[in-house]
């Protein structure tokens, strides 16, 4: 591989992340929140029930859990190629789209409707499909949720990099995607279903099927990660490590 290592002190000059000038960071960027944005939509959206069980517990889960999880193979690909607080600035970049869709969905909310519309549709259905986006519940379950699992996934990553020096990409991936996704699921349910988006009857079943779909999808999408990083490394000409780096979330 030609690409180069980094510490990520040397890397960064002073705390900004992207103070180096790379090719491909800003199109990541702008996957991650592209996915990010679209899975918070879908949770609200639609409970999928595929009609079957698994111990007893009924595998139903929100829309969102097909997508979300490549929320997290992005976030180990900027982690394991630009370093910790490369990956912290896209989080970050993230979460404020977010927030700025979850307030114009807000605003569309309150705005009075034609009547034409009121028809065919209605408040009722607005709120019923789009209320966990309009009134916040879904964006502050996946800022606090995402918030602490996706900063976890980054860390552990980070740190079982350097630990291994560079080597078993896929125990790094996997291993923190199994603390950072479970986390995640936990928060985020549990944010929703209080914010009244999901009903408690299905909070153990959504945990669960969130949490074991996630991980499955980031397990299979493997191969695709280990081809993106390899790619990034030598186009980009940089395989940063985190040494000396302070995991602050800020």
């Amino acid at each position: 591989m030609s690409s180069i290592a980094h510490d990520a002190a040397s890397s960064f000059p002073g705390d900004s992340p992207l103070s180096v000038s790379y090719k491909y960071l800003d199109l990541i960027m702008a996957f991650f929140v592209a996915i990010l944005v679209s899975s918070n939509i879908a949770s609200s959206a639609k409970i999928v029930d595929p009609g079957f069980s698994l111990w007893g517990i009924d595998l139903i889960f929100d829309g969102g859990t097909l997508f979300f999880p490549l929320s997290y193979v992005f976030g180990d690909i900027l982690t394991e190629v630009y370093g910790f607080r490369a990956s912290r600035r896209v989080i970050w970049t993230g979460f404020a789209a977010l927030a700025l869709v979850s307030l114009l969905f807000c605003v569309l909310r309150v705005l009075p409707g034609a009547g034409e519309w009121e028809g065919y549709a209605g408040d009722a259905a607005y709120d019923a499909i789009l209320g966990g986006v309009s009134t916040g519940g879904i964006a502050l379950a996946s800022l606090l949720g995402y918030w602490i699992g996706e900063f976890s996934n980054s860390v552990i990553l980070s740190r079982m990099k350097i630990l291994s020096r560079g080597k078993f990409l896929w125990t790094r991936t996997i291993g923190s995607t199994l603390a950072g996704e479970l986390l995640d699921s936990l928060v985020f349910v549990f944010i929703a279903t209080l914010a009244g988006v999901f009903v408690w009857a299905d909070f153990k079943s959504l945990v669960f099927t969130n949490y074991v779909l996630k991980c499955l999808v980031e397990a299979l999408l493997t191969p695709f990660t280990y081809l993106a990083v390899r790619t990034l490394k030598r186009a980009e000409g940089i395989d940063v490590y985190d040494n000396g780096v302070r995991y602050r979330p800020f």
